[in-house]
């Protein structure tokens, strides 16, 4: 249960007479009823307060709900003395000491004061004939904010956006307050108009209203007051819960791509060789195509220090710089005059995002047939090769597949061409891996625009497992990950 749910629980309970026991020795709500009639005909006679408005018949109230046999529902303007209508005229001058105030100055249960320093003085108030609010009036937002209510602490006059409700001595202020925090959302579907919602004074007057004896209404808000604080410790610890929640799923996806890398996660066997062996082979193969003129010879990467080691990896594993493993590569410049309407999908940084998430993207820019065919000859993607964002959102991964034709932006995305026979879902999975999420973090802190470039990208450290133990990590972690989003729509259920 929600905490809102929870805290509307206890004040339908309240409103219901199911939050404290009734208690013959308070009388009824019939007698004191009749008491509070007595109460406001005096006032009316003593001419302290104006004659009330004729209101609908108690008798004619349908009940919302039951209550106990000692309440008794009436109308809210039978048990109010006054019920003061919204103020239309702001006024001209702020001169005194009566404190003008608005929606904005509620603050939780109370009306204060007014944060704006305007205040009103007696002589403005009476020659406009406004209407002041005395000190423990309830108000209720009629328009705007409405349901919105506060119990006022100081004599002030509130704007258009309130009705003030003075109780009669029998009904307790602070009952009457929670009674129209439950009902929120019974009072706004009182309210009409279609640019700001508005509801009538006489909606006001005739709204079908609970009435407990009055002891049990103190006993009602005391005890709702001491339930309160449980409600907003739970409130805290459903927060902590939910942001456990929403993020267990995606940091039990971080614990096993950190399993994997950690060469945790399937076991190791030797008939299966070791990544030195592997990693020979690649640089076999890179010298041989270094020869045939079919890739660049590039400066060699620095080796890799014991301190630069961030964390164990199995025997048969190596620590290797990518620039060792992949050939990185980026494209030739395309002018945006080359741009097309149709022809050879030209992706950026945002379609290889979208393409890595969900493998078809709707293109908006291309390229022509022969620009394309030019650019064969210095190397267009090949299935296997990996594509990488390289700026906004960084390290975002599309695996190039059989019959993908494209060419790609400069500096936006970043080809590793996959020349030596890696598992490219392994070079995938450890671009997703927090090992590079934290080392391109690293380098993009305290720049204005996030980057990946080539030069970082080919010393950033990788570990390299044997290549059968690459697919057997693959195919455990395509065999995890789905409890994973099946635990997300748990949650979410």
């Amino acid at each position: 249960m929600t905490p809102e749910l929870l805290k509307a629980s206890i004040f339908q309970y309240a409103m219901q007479g199911k939050l404290v026991e009734q208690r013959p020795e308070e009388g009824t709500a019939d007698e004191q009823f009749r008491s509070i009639q007595e109460e406001i005909q005096r006032l009316v006679n003593e001419k302290k307060i104006g004659k009330p408005k004729r209101v609908l018949p108690v008798s004619d109230i349908e009940p919302p709900y039951e209550v106990p046999d000692n309440w008794k529902w009436v109308r809210l303007g039978l048990v109010c003395n006054e019920i003061l209508v919204p103020q239309r005229d702001k006024p001209k001058y702020f001169d005194g000491d009566i404190p003008w105030c608005r929606i904005e100055d509620i603050d939780g249960k109370y009306l204060n004061g007014t944060k704006s320093n305007q205040f009103v003085s007696e002589q403005t108030v009476s020659s406009m004939n406004l209407k002041v609010n005395p000190i423990g009036t309830v108000i209720s937002a009629n328009s705007a904010s409405v349901g919105e209510a506060a119990i006022c602490t100081v004599r002030c006059i509130t704007n258009q956006t309130f009705i003030g409700l003075v109780c009669n001595d029998g009904v307790y202020n602070e009952f009457l307050y929670y009674f129209l925090v439950a009902n929120k959302g019974n009072i706004r579907k009182l309210g009409a108009g279609t640019t700001i919602l508005y509801i009538s004074q006489d909606k006001y007057w005739n709204m079908p209203f609970p009435l407990p004896p009055l002891e049990e209404q103190h006993r009602i808000v005391a005890k709702i007051e001491e339930l309160l604080p449980y409600v907003d410790r739970y409130a805290e610890a459903y927060d902590k819960l939910e942001q456990f929640n929403a993020k267990f799923p995606e940091d039990m996806k971080k614990s096993i791509l950190q399993y994997a890398i950690q060469g945790k996660l399937v076991e190791q066997r030797p008939e299966e060789g070791t990544a030195e062996e592997l990693y020979q082979q690649i640089q076999d193969e890179k010298q041989r195509l270094i020869k045939e003129g079919k890739i660049k010879k590039e400066k060699p990467l620095a080796e890799i220090t014991e301190d630069e080691i961030p964390f164990d990896i199995p025997e048969s594993w190596k620590w290797v710089k990518w620039g060792n493993i992949v050939n990185v590569v980026s494209a030739r410049r395309v002018h945006q005059s080359d741009w097309k309407k149709e022809g050879i999908p030209f992706y950026r940084a945002r379609e290889i995002a979208v393409l890595s998430k969900e493998g078809v993207v709707d293109n908006e820019l291309y390229i022509s047939e022969e620009l394309y065919k030019e650019f064969l000859s210095s190397g267009v993607p090949s299935p296997g090769d990996l594509m990488v964002t390289a700026v906004g959102t960084l390290g975002k991964t599309y695996i190039v597949k059989e019959g993908d034709r494209f060419y790609y932006k400069d500096a936006s995305v970043i080809c590793f061409e996959n020349r030596f026979g890696m598992c490219p879902e392994y070079l995938a999975m450890l671009m997703r891996s927090p090992l590079m999420t934290q080392q391109i973090k690293s380098n993009s802190d305290g720049t204005t625009v996030a980057t990946l470039t080539m030069a970082r990208m080919n010393e950033y450290l990788m570990p390299l497992p044997p290549l059968e133990e690459q697919h057997r990590i693959v195919a455990k972690i395509e065999e995890l990950l789905p409890y994973c989003d099946t635990l997300v729509k748990g949650i979410k259920a």
